[in-house]
Parts: structure tokens; C-alpha cells; sequence
């Protein structure tokens, strides 16, 4: 039997760089500090070189990276932030949970991303009561960022990148999450640069942000013990620090494989009866997920998966139709129909040329059958 293909693999990503990550871990282990040491102020550094310079702010995951980012750019309880409704529902999630109110803007039909002319509409008919636009790099591609980008500042709104899914994706040159006041990302461990555990950042270039932040995340302390502003308990700890140090020295590299994996799905499928993804142009994306559509979503999957080619769906209901987001008047159709065809097949770096080729070959099989 072949071997079972997963959507993400942690597992295989650790083992690709065991012996580094664990003297890491030994090194965090011998030095005794545990939360918001010497291992988080470096990867902090790195990460923010990584994109140019500026400051990153480790948190404890990519959902409280997004409400900490909204907060420090000065979203508060009551203001509306515009996003789309096919992301996971962690994006909502982090709206509400400063108290603001998720605002859903359909998508563009081809790469599934925020529609600059939906967005147009949305911050003109709501003007004043949107404070912020959250576009979400959706499966490794980059939003359409000058757009967005000029029509926010048109409104007079702040744009905070959702980059959970796109850890060192390009446009026009220019890496996602150093388009917007702030970007959020997530390092859970099947993300592009994902931690053993949960953790998250925040990215920005603006220096009075990067501070509103640090005090944001633990309690609002510049001095211990005492609160200058409201704050939480949002940490990124040492061990988790020092792992993500090793894992980002081969980010590039890891995803120029997926960039290969996926240019051979492009070549293999590009007779199947399937809408590939399309790269819009000056795009680099990291493929973080390799997302085709087909009304015959559910059948495809179901069959592929008896075949041990296990395949994801993000993301299958859209939040504005979710019992605990629901905007029952609202209807976004291009959105709907994305969520109901599309299918998430296997691409991450410990994958095969030739699994690819099995994959596809499966494909065209099943759209003979």
C-alpha cells in the first residue's frame, strides 16, 4: 500500500532539523528563562530583519496576534473592521474579542482573496464606522495590497495583514505584512514557519506601535507589577522562541520546494476539470496551501482520501454563515460557492516529486471515472 500523503506534516518538518531544534531546547532548558527571555528578543530581531527591519512583538498565538495588532493601531470596542468570511473563523474571533465588529466584503472569484471594488463599496456605505481592513493572505498569495492599501487610506482607515498564512510571500518585491500599519501572524505547527506549540507575532514598522504592544501583551507593565494601560497575558515562551530561530534560517528554502511541488500540480493538472489557483501577477506566493475548486468537492475528497491522499477544506462554511458569526441578510455569493468547492491538496516540504505526480495522476483518474 502507498504511504498515507498528509495535507501538513509537523512531525516531518522537526525531523528535518531535529538536532539543531534540540540543542536549542537544551539551550532555553540550561539557561533558566522560560517567558519573554533572551531567546524571544532574538528571534524578535530576526524575524523583523527577515522583512526589511522594523519591530516584531512575540505573542502567544496568530489569533491574539490579530487583536493585539487591531488594538495597538487604535481599533476599539463598537468600530467595524472589514474582512472576508472565507478565512477561519480565528479572524472574526480576534475582532470580537476587543469588542469590535467583524464587517464581511466579498472576494475575488479566481485567487479567493479580498475584492478591492467590494471593499470600495463596503468602506463608502459605512463611513466613520469602519476603523480598520483586515485582507487575508488566503493560502500563501498576497491581497492586492496597493488597492487596498489606497483605498484604506482614502477612508482614513488602518490596514492590519493577516499574514497567518503567508510567511515570506511576495508582491511587486515586497514581502507580505510590510504593506499595512501591522501584520499578524501564527506559528502554529502546520503553518509555513510553525513552532512545536502555539505561538504568534506581530510586525510592524512603526515604532510607537511596536511599544503599544509589548505593553498590550502582558498586562499592560512597563514597570513590573504595575499596569500603565489594560493589558493581558499574551506571551511567546523561550522554548518556542528558540525553535522558531532554527526554523526560520530555512524558510526561504522550504518554500522555493513548495513553489517546485506546486508548479508540477500546475503542469500535471492542467487538464483536469478543476479551477487551479491563479497567481496574480508580481506574485511570489509561498503555497502555504494548494487550493483548486470543483462543484464535485466532497467526491473528490472522499476519493482521494480511500487512496491514503488526505486533503484539507479551507475552509468549508463561510463565518458570516457560522451559528456563532452569522449575518443572516448578508449574502456573498462569490464567497459561498468558494467555500463550498474548494479542496486543499497535499503540498509541504517533505513531499516527493512523485508523490505530486500521484496525486495528480489519482485526479485525472477520478475525472475519468
Amino acid at each position: 500500500m502507498s504511504k498515507p500523503l498528509l495535507t501538513a506534516d509537523p512531525h516531518a518538518g522537526f525531523l528535518a532539523h531535529a538536532d539543531e531544534i534540540r540543542a536549542a531546547v537544551d539551550r532555553v532548558l540550561a539557561g533558566g528563562r522560560y517567558i519573554l527571555g533572551p531567546e524571544v528578543e532574538a528571534f524578535e530581531r530576526e524575524f523583523a530583519a527577515y522583512h526589511g527591519g522594523g519591530h516584531a512583538v512575540g505573542v502567544a498565538n496568530g489569533t491574539e496576534a490579530l487583536a493585539l495588532a487591531l488594538q495597538a493601531v487604535g481599533v476599539k470596542a463598537g468600530d467595524g473592521v472589514v474582512t472576508v468570511a472565507n478565512s477561519a473563523s480565528a479572524t472574526a474571533a480576534a475582532i470580537q474579542e476587543i469588542g469590535a465588529q467583524p464587517v464581511f466584503v466579498e472576494i475575488e472569484d479566481d485567487a479567493m482573496l479580498m475584492s478591492p471594488a467590494a471593499l470600495e463599496a463596503v468602506l463608502a456605505a459605512q463611513k466613520g464606522k469602519v476603523k480598520a481592513v483586515v485582507p487575508v493572505q488566503l493560502y500563501g498569495l498576497p491581497a492586492a495590497m496597493p488597492a487596498i492599501l489606497a483605498l484604506a487610506r482614502r477612508h482614513g482607515v488602518k490596514v492590519v495583514e493577516d499574514c497567518a498564512q503567508a510567511h515570506g510571500a511576495t508582491l511587486d518585491g515586497r514581502k507580505a505584512g510590510t504593506w499595512g500599519d501591522a501584520a499578524a501572524y501564527s506559528f502554529y505547527p502546520t503553518k509555513n514557519l510553525g513552532a512545536l506549540g502555539d505561538g504568534g507575532a506581530v510586525f510592524t514598522r512603526d515604532a510607537a506601535v511596536a511599544e503599544q504592544l509589548r505593553l498590550l501583551r502582558q498586562y499592560g507593565w512597563r514597570q513590573r507589577y504595575v499596569s500603565e494601560i489594560p493589558g493581558r497575558n499574551s506571551r511567546l515562551d523561550e522554548l518556542q522562541a528558540a525553535i522558531l530561530r532554527v526554523k526560520l534560517k530555512y524558510l526561504d528554502a522550504e518554500n522555493a520546494t513548495r513553489r517546485t511541488l506546486a508548479a508540477r500540480y500546475l503542469k500535471i493538472l492542467a487538464g483536469a476539470p478543476l479551477q487551479l489557483p491563479v497567481i496574480p501577477p508580481g506574485t511570489e506566493p509561498v503555497w502555504h496551501q494548494f487550493a483548486v475548486r470543483t462543484p464535485r468537492r466532497d467526491d473528490l475528497q472522499a476519493y482521494l482520501a480511500a487512496r491514503e491522499i488526505h486533503c484539507g477544506v479551507l475552509y468549508p462554511m463561510p463565518i458570516h454563515r457560522q451559528p456563532a458569526y452569522a449575518v443572516p441578510a448578508l449574502s456573498l455569493p462569490v464567497t459561498e460557492r468558494a467555500c463550498a468547492e474548494v479542496l486543499c491538496l497535499p503540498v509541504h516540504p517533505a513531499l516527493a516529486s512523485g508523490d505530486i505526480d500521484r496525486v495528480g495522476e489519482e485526479i485525472l483518474r477520478w475525472s475519468r471515472s
